[in-house]
């Protein structure tokens, strides 16, 4: 008898316990169900602006509700051609470019949540900067990047790539 009320109570605590696990088990498999994406979940955006260009990119991938944008340059839209007067000026078409982007595919700059900044001269980081903070609250400043390139597409001084929510 000494043996038996042990053995009862390691049996039933075996038992509970093993119902414990599973049950954890089941949770986190219908968890993981939940946070993997299907291939339709991932959208592969473009517009007649960036077709019109032919680049082997898509201008912009949504992934569930994040939105995530190629790189952008301080480019003409629609064309291959640079808007003139240096970095400063690059910049502030970049940003319009990114706000209309943004807009284009249900989010904006307010959205916004990482930015990197690729300039091919560090020394043009505060002028860039000048430019770059006009477009965002100073209470809601995306987090960001910035790295100098030994050069970028059609000879820019600055390209920005960025990552939004979608609304």
């Amino acid at each position: 008898m000494k043996f038996i009320f042990p053995l009862i109570t390691v049996i039933f605590l075996g038992t509970a316990l093993t119902s414990t696990i599973e049950a954890r088990q089941q949770k986190l498999s219908k968890n993981q169900q939940q946070m993997s994406f299907s291939p339709d979940s991932v959208e592969y955006l473009t517009s007649p602006e960036t077709t019109s260009m032919n680049l082997p990119f898509s201008e912009a991938v949504r992934v569930g509700n994040m939105l995530y944008l190629s790189g952008v340059l301080g480019n003409i839209p629609g064309k291959k051609q640079l808007v003139s007067g240096g970095v400063k000026a690059e910049t502030k078409q970049a940003m319009e470019n990114i706000k209309r982007i943004l807009e284009r595919h249900g989010s904006s700059l307010s959205q916004v949540v990482k930015c990197k900044m690729m300039l091919a001269d560090m020394n043009d980081w505060n002028a860039m900067n000048e430019v770059y903070l006009t477009y965002f609250s100073a209470s809601r400043l995306p987090a960001r990047s910035a790295l100098g390139a030994s050069g970028l597409a059609l000879n820019a001084r600055v390209e920005i790539e960025c990552i939004a929510t979608v609304k």
